[in-house]
């Protein structure tokens, strides 16, 4: 996405528009673990990371509620283009995505139609003087890096929170024993699980980068994973701390000019859901093993089956 674009799609997150934003998300979280069974066996990515992140990025791109679903399988077969269990080919996988440029292409037709851009995602886009001339293949581009952005990270951090507190269960005395831990918490998971494990670059000239030669037009891979367990950075990296300072900051959301647009908006997810939890349930405990999404890309979890334990 060009910085244009980026500049565009950031007023979205502005201030007033969060608190907006925390209010809608606070009321879907309640109805969503109102509706949870107690003591019985369920699997918590789809019946909440996906239904809350699902939901939400719905509205940012002011679609029909029902059509949330269409997002998440999207998503998902993005994740799966390289696994032969889903897409004989990549190129069965590209057709499957092109339906996501089809159904977007409608509702770029529908926004055009407004006189005045609204306050969703798409509209924006349609409206805004660097963006409203994209290709059909920049503009699926962009609508696929949003659906991952806005939903396989955060979806991910929501399950992976949930995990890492039954992996270490000290931790998840202490945030039972402080619910006021939950803003550090966040910040933790996001740097334990690290939704998305790399970001891919191409090398613009020749660079030598400690000792190493970087041809131009090399790929360069920047593990995300790997600088946030990185023990000259974090203290006893591979350790899962609720409370661990926020300096030094982690990488999941990149840095600089490319940091993730989203990122005000994920943590608001991950602690609102998390402030929610912890009114309403003693423990979620994890009932058997995690089923893990076959990717290099997205450290996801596809089942995770808990049991709810009420206050």
């Amino acid at each position: 996405m060009h910085d244009e674009q980026c500049a565009v799609l950031a007023s979205k997150f502005r201030p007033r528009s969060l608190s907006r934003l925390e209010s809608l998300i606070r009321e879907r979280a309640c109805t969503i673990l109102d509706s949870l069974p107690i003591g019985e066996e369920f699997n918590w990515v789809r019946s909440v990371s996906v239904e809350l992140t699902g939901q939400m990025l719905a509205t940012l791109f002011g679609i029909p509620h029902e059509d949330r679903h269409l997002l998440i399988h999207w998503s998902d077969t993005v994740e799966r283009l390289g696994n032969p269990d889903y897409f004989e080919t990549m190129e069965d996988g590209f057709k499957e995505l092109w339906k996501c440029h089809e159904y977007f292409a409608a509702v770029w037709q529908d926004c055009l139609k407004q006189n005045e851009p609204g306050d969703d995602l798409i509209s924006m886009l349609v409206h805004g003087e660097s963006t409203r001339n994209m290709t059909p293949n920049e503009y699926l581009g962009n609508i696929l890096l949003l659906i991952v952005g806005g939903n396989d990270t955060t979806r991910n951090s929501i399950s992976g929170g949930v995990l890492a507190l039954n992996q270490f269960p000290e931790e998840y005395d202490k945030l039972m024993a402080n619910p006021d831990l939950i803003p550090s918490m966040v910040n933790e998971i996001i740097r334990f699980h690290t939704p998305l494990a790399h970001m891919c670059r191409t090398a613009m000239q020749d660079i030598e980068l400690n000792g190493h030669l970087i041809k131009k037009w090399d790929k360069v891979v920047m593990w995300y994973a790997s600088d946030n367990r990185d023990p000259d950075i974090f203290e006893d990296p591979d350790a899962f701390r609720i409370h661990r300072p926020k300096i030094p900051r982690h990488l999941s959301f990149g840095q600089g000019l490319h940091v993730c647009l989203g990122q005000r908006l994920g943590e608001m997810q991950l602690r609102v859901i998390w402030e929610e939890i912890m009114k309403r349930f003693d423990r979620i405990e994890v009932v058997g093993e995690p089923r893990w999404v076959r990717s290099s890309f997205v450290q996801g979890i596809s089942d995770l089956p808990v049991v709810l334990h009420r206050k």
